[in-house]
């Protein structure tokens, strides 16, 4: 009944107080989800020449680069003539930040991310409420695919809890309103994982919603604790690949299907697998994705206009599949999304610590940081390798010291290694978090 109340009096009643039109563009991309895929295509073009002419008009950035590059947003006819376009790179949104932000807004009304990125580097994202409404509906569809209703309760494993940041009044808005529990992954032992437990059979959640190896984590240890009544609706998968085994293990411990999802605080949902798993999804009303002969994948946001991302370069490396999807969906299709992969560390005292949260914590509290990969070379040893710029201070090297301290304990040593840039793998991809002796602790788990 509660749900029940919450899906059609409490969630219609916070948006109209938030003057949010996020419900209604649910009901329209529910609506036109089974489009044929030419009906889509079509969409995302006319969404795009918008997308393109604001940008253009609007953000110093493009009209510089477009201009160099000898093309106009209406030299773009198809969708394939976008690739005549200059590809956006992360060292483009660090060095030309303030270029790239619309002069169409108040940067004042503006919301603003900031993320270490999939590749390590800190970046600053600016994001219009509009768009931010047609994202939250996006995500609330690709979200009821797995198998969760709208109204329902979430349980998140997830490190940081951002309501924690807004003090009463975020603790308020997450009770009533978002009505999340957390784990968090910063803090990942068996008492919290009790904890956690005694709260899922308190409120039964609908969904259980984490990085794909906080979830495996988590999954490992109830199999060990024998818990085997906790049976959410659906199981969300986000943040790094999920990998077979650890599916295996997440499903017969949740007993239900698990779900794929990918996306990236810079541009929010890319794409999601849906209840036949058989690729995933991409939100093609929000972006529009290509990809380079290598398999990087861009993204080009169609619903930011604060700060256009256009033909972005994201890191992540994803293959993809013209064979429909059995659902009937319209919407194209990722197959396989080989991004962002993140180990755990191992502390000293035998905890996991989320490789994604710890590097979500150093990149964006350590003033200077430019991008920064975490070795764990031994239990009691890491190597931080960090490329600095300007702002990097005594100051910085004084936070690393304490972020070690507060979250290892006084026997972790740590070392930093100051480099000019952080080596990518043969895939393309970076590896900002890495640590094998975490990865063995993790692998003997599910034996």
């Amino acid at each position: 009944m509660l749900d029940v109340l919450h899906r059609h009096v409490v969630q219609p009643l916070v948006a109209f107080k938030r003057r949010s039109r996020h419900l209604a563009d649910l009901r329209f991309l529910e609506r036109t989800q089974y489009d044929s895929p030419g009906e889509v295509r079509a969409r995302q073009l006319a969404m795009l020449r918008v997308a393109l002419e604001h940008a253009y008009d609007t953000v110093p950035y493009y009209r510089a680069a477009w201009d160099a590059a000898g093309v106009r947003p209406e030299d773009v006819a198809t969708l394939d003539d976008l690739a005549r376009l200059p590809v956006l790179t992360k060292a483009d949104i660090r060095g030309h930040n303030d270029a790239l932000v619309s002069t169409a807004f108040d940067r004042a009304t503006l919301r603003v991310k900031t993320t270490s990125g999939s590749t390590g580097v800190p970046l600053k994202i600016y994001l219009d409420e509009r768009g931010a409404q047609w994202k939250t509906a996006a995500t609330l569809r690709a979200d009821e695919w797995s198998g969760w209703r709208r109204g329902e309760r979430v349980a998140k494993v997830w490190g940081n809890p951002e309501y924690k940041h807004h003090g009463l009044r975020g603790r308020v808005v997450n009770a009533v309103v978002d009505r999340a529990i957390y784990l968090d992954t910063i803090q990942l032992n068996d008492d919290r994982i009790r904890e956690f437990v005694a709260a899922l059979r308190r409120h039964r959640p609908g969904l259980i919603f984490g990085h794909a190896h906080s979830l495996y984590l988590v999954a490992c240890r109830l199999k060990a604790m024998k818990v085997d009544d906790l049976r959410p609706h659906g199981v969300i998968s986000t943040a790094m690949p999920l990998h077979s085994w650890q599916r295996t293990v997440i499903e017969h411990v949740f007993g239900t299907p698990a779900t794929n999802r990918y996306g990236c605080e810079e541009v929010s949902l890319i794409a999601c697998e849906c209840e036949r798993h058989a690729g995933l999804h991409v939100a093609a009303e929000s972006v529009l994705t290509e990809v380079e002969p290598d398999g990087r994948l861009l993204v080009t946001d169609l619903s930011n206009f604060a700060m256009p991302l256009i033909r972005y370069r994201i890191g992540d490396v994803v293959t993809t599949t013209a064979a429909p999807c059995p659902c009937g969906r319209g919407l194209p299709l990722l197959a396989t999304v080989e991004g962002r992969d993140a180990d755990y560390v191992l502390t000293p005292a035998g905890n996991l610590i989320s490789g994604i949260s710890l590097t979500e914590n150093f990149a964006t509290q350590i003033p200077g940081t430019a991008q920064l990969q975490i070795v764990q070379e031994t239990r009691t040893r890491l190597l931080l390798r960090l490329v600095k710029d300007d702002q990097f201070t005594e100051a910085s090297r004084r936070k690393i010291a304490a972020l070690v301290l507060e979250l290892f304990g006084p026997t972790m040593t740590v070392e930093t290694e100051f480099v000019d840039a952080i080596a990518q793998e043969a895939s393309g991809k970076y590896r900002f978090c890495v640590s094998h002796v975490a990865t063995d602790h993790l692998r003997g788990l599910s034996a």
